[in-house]
């Protein structure tokens, strides 16, 4: 029997592998205590494009981790960290796997100094900067948690792209600054973005500006009062109508995929990161493509400047680690996280996971943190088994122990081999 362990992080208490990890040990636990052989076990990371995206990828690829000192979203000076995968062919280059949190995450801003008028995306270029001088040029970035609002400005004047405003004058990299700006010179930009690829993993489908744009949505949970938002969003607006006017060069976007079929694969390894697609007919209006508010408007930064490509988060980590064949192979998958609500079955890596397994009628559990009363009916629908391991005067700290216990009791109650 094989068995396929893919755990999604349980934020802030568990990693996708040691969650992974403290399952298998609660089936070692259940096949010990029914005095049965432990079946064949593999343990694969699963993230989303979110917290754990770097870990994921990086430990399932093989590859190595790097810090980086880069100013943070308040422009202190953070620690950040990245991966980088290395490539498989000769005529390939490694990939940079990032998580634009580590950098500019809303966690690094006190709830105090929260205000997206004064943040800046500039540290996310400073990463992307550190990983072109380490040759790589496909880029894997996970858009979730930033505390910004600049529509990416921060991120392109580290690139080496210039905003100026009426006089002429440089204009600051902050979301303040967003309503001064008059004009954009691409001139100095890094010769080598030419020559990158970004895959931006994005799950969130608003527009750059409007009543469901990246202010309004976001900007109340980064500190934005009603009148910062609407300065805001007058900003974005004003920023799209300048870069629109100079007519800055990209290739048409590519925009979050509404269905997805399910095919054997053919390539599930690194081969996956490189690969191609060709444009489709997207609209000219970039502010109003789904995704281009997502961070604050980082996502139209990258579409508009870097010829970013926005997919499905969990679908992407999937793709890349070659989850989709291991389920094929597998005769029982295992997945969870930390908090199993309605957000998991829109576009969760448990949920995009449980629905691959299920076009090959594969039997899926699920173990998480908790589960929401009013996600059971959906969960019922998507796993053969969901459990909530954690008791109601349950710690963080003790997550593993929990999810191991839970494991175990479950196995031993039902069985390994029923499955």
């Amino acid at each position: 029997m094989k068995i396929l362990i893919a755990m999604d992080s349980f934020k802030g208490s568990l990693t996708s592998y040691d969650a992974g990890h403290a399952v298998c040990r609660g089936l070692e636990d259940a096949c010990k205590a029914l005095k049965q052989d432990v079946p064949q076990i593999s343990i694969l990371p699963l993230a989303d494009g979110g917290e754990g995206t770097v870990t994921a990828l990086t430990q399932g690829l093989g590859g190595v981790y790097r810090n980086v000192k880069v100013r943070g979203p308040l422009k202190a000076q953070v620690e950040a960290i990245y991966g980088i995968i290395p490539a498989t062919k000769p005529h390939e280059a490694p990939t940079a796997v990032i998580e634009i949190a580590s950098a500019v995450g809303l966690w690094l801003v006190p709830e105090k100094l929260r205000n997206p008028l004064k943040t800046t995306t500039y540290g996310i270029g400073q990463i992307i900067l550190n990983a072109l001088e380490r040759d790589c040029r496909t880029f894997l970035i996970g858009i979730g948690g930033s505390a910004t609002n600049d529509g990416g400005i921060g991120m392109l004047r580290a690139l080496g792209y210039v905003f100026k405003d009426k006089m002429g004058r440089e204009t600051g990299v902050s979301g303040k600054d967003l309503n001064y700006i008059a004009s954009v010179h691409t001139g100095n930009a890094h010769p080598l973005l030419k020559e990158c690829t970004f895959r931006i993993a994005c799950d969130v489908n608003n527009p750059l500006t409007g009543p469901n744009g990246a202010a309004a949505v976001y900007g109340p949970q980064k500190g934005a009062t009603p009148a910062i938002i609407k300065r805001l969003d007058r900003g974005l607006a004003n920023l799209d109508r300048v870069v629109s006017k100079a007519k800055v060069k990209h290739i048409p976007p590519f925009p979050l995929p509404q269905t997805r079929q399910v095919t054997p694969p053919t390539c599930l390894n690194t081969e996956v990161l490189h690969q191609s697609v060709s444009p489709v007919d997207t609209p000219l209006d970039l502010k109003q493509v789904p995704g281009a508010g997502a961070a604050g408007g980082l996502g139209y930064a990258f579409l508009q400047f870097l010829n970013g490509r926005l997919e499905p988060g969990a679908q992407m980590i999937i793709d890349a680690i070659g989850l989709e064949k291991k389920i094929k192979e597998a005769d029982l998958i295992i997945t969870g996280e930390g908090r199993l609500d309605q957000q998991t079955f829109m576009g969760k890596g448990p949920a995009t996971l449980a629905r691959i397994a299920k076009t090959y009628g594969k039997p899926v559990i699920a173990f998480c943190g908790s589960i929401a009363e009013d996600a059971t009916q959906q969960a019922d629908l998507l796993f053969d088994h969901s459990v909530a391991v954690t008791p109601p005067d349950g710690l963080l700290k003790d997550a593993s122990y929990h999810v191991r216990q839970a494991a175990a009791g479950f196995f031993t109650r039902n069985g390994v081999s029923l499955f």
